[in-house]
Order: structure tokens, then C-alpha cells, then sequence
């Protein structure tokens, strides 16, 4: 999965995900923090990347309507430790299949993964 992940996550998850065969691009990487979120908005979209944040601007789903875009991860853990958040992504991306993911809009907290996929 081609994933792009927002500065508000952790530097060190990049190479763990990417380890689990995912290509992974970070806001920080391609020298887009500090960024407004139209720019990295943009960017996710061209590259087609999975964008991965903790940010509420991206929560409006009619804003972000599943099926126009490449798809978003909304992370809202309790917990906002780096290392708890960096394992929970981790876990995350190994038990689950986000491949299916592609077009939703998925919200992570800290016992329940929602997915909204696109309208059939």
C-alpha cells in the first residue's frame, strides 16, 4: 500500500511500516512540514498515497467523501503517547488488511476501527 503519513505521527513508523512491505512517504520526508493541509492534501492525492494523521481537519467525511480520494486514516487514540500510538499503527497494519482500504475513510481510537467505504 502506497501511504503517506502526517508530520503529527511519529518519525520512527515510517521504516516499521514500510518493513511490512508498504511504500511509505512522510509529510517530513518530502519537505512539507510546517505545510497548511490543502498542501499535503494535495500531494497524497498526486502521489496516490493513503494518507495516515491525527489532524481533525481531515474527520468531514462530506469534505472527504469515501470513494473521491485515495483514502484517509484518522487516528484518535486516548493514549496520545508516541510509543503507545506507534505500536497501535503497527499492530494495525498487521492484523488488518488495509489494501481494502483504498477510497475509505477508516477512524482508529483505541478499541474500534470504523471503515466507511465508498457508496456501491
Amino acid at each position: 500500500m502506497r501511504i503517506k503519513l502526517d508530520e503529527n505521527l511519529p518519525e520512527g513508523l515510517a521504516p516499521l511500516l514500510a518493513a511490512l512491505g508498504h511504500d511509505v512517504d512522510s509529510v517530513r520526508d518530502e519537505g512539507l512540514a510546517g505545510f497548511g493541509d490543502s498542501e499535503v492534501w494535495a500531494a497524497a492525492q498526486r502521489d496516490e498515497r493513503f494518507l495516515v494523521t491525527q489532524d481533525l481537519d481531515f474527520s468531514d467525511t462530506r469534505k472527504f467523501l469515501p470513494g473521491t480520494h485515495h483514502g484517509i486514516l484518522l487516528v484518535r487514540l486516548h493514549q496520545a503517547g508516541r510509543l503507545y500510538l506507534t505500536r497501535r499503527l503497527v499492530q494495525l497494519f498487521t492484523v488488518e488488511t488495509p489494501a481494502s482500504w483504498r477510497g475509505c475513510f477508516v477512524v482508529l481510537s483505541d478499541h474500534r476501527l470504523r471503515v466507511r467505504r465508498p457508496s456501491q
